[in-house]
């Protein structure tokens, strides 16, 4: 964790919780070792979701649903879900989830890699959740740019890893290397882009948060 065990302890247990059917679901997700987004991320994103009250979104990133249907959960109504993965095993488990938990109508899964899928869509999106392989993340950076509204938010998890993000590339273990230098590049890029105003925030493995500012890119 990024920060101090006890203290992250302490904040989520003010958290107010999800709904039984989202606990269950975390609760199998955990027990088989799928990853899902940790609880005080959970709950950032349910307070920007709420800030901005965004009627579309995309994720890049589904596993098997959790965090669609986590956000789809506190949505406003009218809301819709686009989310994208490629992992064949996954898949089918994501979109049994949707449907199991009466979401297909608000959640659409696309099938495929991302920087594929990304180019084939329109948007705008008013809010951007960014979970796909950390390695991926500059590579889709542009599409995102290009589907995010003005004003809209972009949201990247795990952009931390567990601290190592600040460990010289000598001090990471050599398959760990190329994510590691790819998402300082991310990092670098989300902070100094003249079209985004970024906060990188030690929540959870690290999230950043970015403002999309599309006047900016006018000037240019």
């Amino acid at each position: 964790m990024i920060l101090e065990e006890r203290l992250t302890a302490f904040i989520n247990s003010l958290d107010e919780g999800n709904p039984a059917y989202l606990n269950e679901l975390e609760k199998e997700a955990r027990e088989t070792n799928v990853p899902v987004i940790r609880t005080e991320t959970q709950s950032l994103l349910r307070t920007l979701i709420a800030m901005k009250q965004p009627l579309k979104i995309l994720e890049i990133g589904t596993a098997i649903g959790f965090s669609a249907l986590c956000m789809s959960e506190y949505a406003p109504e009218g809301c819709h879900i686009t989310t994208i993965e490629k992992y064949e095993k996954r898949i089918p488990i994501a979109r049994e989830n949707f449907r199991r938990f009466g979401k297909e109508d608000r959640i659409t899964l696309l099938e495929g890699d991302a920087a594929q899928v990304l180019s084939q869509l329109t948007g705008p999106y008013e809010l951007i959740f960014m979970d796909a392989a950390k390695a991926q993340y500059p590579v889709l950076l542009k599409q995102v740019l290009r589907l995010l509204s003005d004003g809209g938010l972009l949201v990247s998890d795990n952009v931390l890893q567990d601290g190592d993000i600040l460990e010289s590339r000598y001090a990471v273990t050599r398959r760990n290397r190329t994510i590691h230098a790819r998402m300082r590049e991310y990092l670098y890029e989300i902070k100094h882009h003249p079209c985004l105003v970024t906060s990188i925030l030690p929540v959870g493995d690290g999230v950043a948060v970015s403002v999309a500012r599309k006047e900016e890119e006018k000037k240019l």
